[in-house]
């Protein structure tokens, strides 16, 4: 760069000044005594403010160490360090001092080696736990057992959640079901998923089976299919009268739904099948699974989950011995089997008591989602085990499918939990040995038109043709029980049934 491009602005190094050129005619000299003051700065020649040399400088002005004293230079590398003051114990302490020293540091070394050691072996420790975690972890998801149900190969993990210990009522025959579900490819898409993971004959939709039985355990007392419609997050009820009439399913005299589990085909086994079948066949319900109890059960499991609270009209006298006072109470478990059978005194006699179930069946719900807000969704799963471990209910539900379904269940609003009862008439049945029996005949049309509206969501439209139902009456002499739907919701608040003047209740008897 050129001296006349270099700016005094600008970021880099000044230039070097020019030399001047002395006079042609003078010879330069810069003694102190010849030359001009500002050119030379000798400290005998020049002025004792112009220059900073040590011997030349006066001392206040220089204090390189070499040249300035030792008390003027404090650099780290130069300056000499101070004198640090030595203990110098007592003559009573000498051998103290020295011993306590030594032991000190004895002390010290072996406390450190110990603290070493200690963390050496708790590391050594931690790396095999943790290698037998993650090869343990590895192990159970590997899949290396034979899978009967689904073929292939399953996993240790998955075949402990699969198992199925309370399925004492045997496994179900899918396979003739599962070739006639006859999908609404308008309906629901072929790859549809509805994320819920369950072994489910149609996705989208879980059907479960639920007979309650009597006291003697040979006929059934309650007959509910209870339908989780998962793609559309509501959950569908419906029940079936005990007295319900079909003809081809028992050898029952009175050929009542409630005898085909105990008097139904003898060579289709076991037993629960029998029920199932007649379930899918008449009502066109793909069944995935099935829960069995009895009232001594549901005792236990009323009272496992600490009761159900709900309110009652009137006193209901089931026994003389065993009432249930009105008013806002929670029944306990004995007292929730008075309730769901009492009948004596309702004027519709069974129906009266399936409408009082009901009831029931709103207030258990309630209390399912007061368990999970008050209590946590873990708090549920273990009064779920319980009741599995306990064998209260007999289910081919593996264990992890029950949890998943109480996890659904539980946030599905009462709005959404609609109940309904297979429409019909009582009629008589006029039996092989010559006795007319009371029992309940379905109304074809009206059941056929109730089932595609909320049981076969993702099923083609059922006609009379896909059904096995027998109607006993086919000139109605009443249409009460055609349209019986209500949500839980709507039950919760809903009054008794209405009571037969003319019954003479258990107190009034003498």
């Amino acid at each position: 760069m050129k001296n006349n491009e270099f700016h005094s602005g600008d970021n880099g190094p000044k230039p070097l000044k020019r030399l001047v050129r002395a006079d042609k005619g003078r010879e330069p000299y810069h003694g102190k005594y010849e030359a001009d003051p500002s050119e030379y700065h000798g400290k005998y020649e020049a002025d004792p403010s112009e220059y900073h040399g040590k011997y030349e400088a006066d001392p206040s002005e220089y204090h390189g160490k070499y040249e300035a004293e030792p008390s003027q230079y404090h650099g780290k590398h130069e300056a000499p360090p101070k004198p640090q003051p030595r203990y110098v114990p007592q003559p009573h302490e000498k051998g103290v001092q020295a011993a306590s020293h030594g032991s000190k540091k004895q002390k010290h070394g072996k406390k450190a080696k110990k603290q070493n050691a200690l963390v050496n072996g708790l590391i050594k420790f931690a790396s095999v736990a943790a290698a037998l975690v993650i090869s343990f972890t590895l192990t159970l998801n590997i899949p290396i057992l034979s899978d009967k149900e689904n073929g292939g190969n399953i996993s240790i993990i998955n075949y402990i959640k699969n198992l199925k210990p309370a399925a004492k009522e045997g496994e179900l025959d899918k396979s003739g079901i599962q070739n006639n579900l006859n999908l609404d490819p308008d309906a629901v898409e072929v790859d549809y998923n509805d994320g819920l993971d369950l072994p489910q004959l149609i996705e989208g939709q879980y059907s479960i089976l639920v007979l309650g039985f009597e006291p003697d355990e040979y006929n059934t007392d309650v007959m509910w299919v209870v339908q989780f419609d998962i793609g559309h997050g509501k959950l569908n009820i419906l029940q079936i009268p005990r007295d319900t009439c079909l003809p081809d399913y028992t050898s029952s005299v009175t050929r009542k739904f409630n005898s085909i589990y105990t008097m139904g085909d003898p060579t289709i086994n076991p037993p629960i099948q029998r029920t199932v079948n007649a379930v899918q066949e008449n009502f066109g319900i793909p069944i995935d699974a099935y829960v069995t109890t009895t009232c001594d059960d549901i005792v236990e499991i009323v009272d496992i989950i600490g009761g159900i609270p709900i309110h009652i009209d009137n006193e209901i006298v089931f026994e003389p011995d065993k009432v249930i006072p009105e008013g806002d109470v929670t029944l306990d478990g004995n007292q929730a089997v008075w309730f769901m059978r009492f009948r004596k005194e309702w004027l519709t006699g069974d129906i009266g008591r399936m409408q009082n179930q009901r009831r029931f069946m709103a207030a258990a719900m309630n209390k399912l989602m007061n368990i999970v807000e008050d209590e946590g969704r873990i708090k549920l799963y273990s009064y779920i085990k319980e009741i599995y471990d306990k064998d209260l209910m007999y289910t081919d539900l593996s264990v992890g499918d029950l949890g998943k379904i109480a996890d659904f269940a539980s946030t599905i609003s009462m709005e959404d939990a609609q109940v309904n009862m297979v429409p019909g008439e009582d009629a008589k049945f006029y039996a092989a040995d010559g006795n007319a029996y009371s029992v309940y005949s379905v109304h074809k049309q009206a059941t056929i038109d109730l089932l595609n509206k909320y049981y076969r969501p993702y099923q083609k439209i059922m006609t009379s043709l896909d059904t096995s139902i027998v109607e006993l009456v086919t000139d109605y002499e009443y249409e009460l029980y055609d349209d019986t739907g209500a949500t839980l919701d709507e039950l919760e608040n809903a009054t008794e049934p209405v009571r037969d003047p003319n019954a003479i209740p258990w107190r009034k008897e003498e």
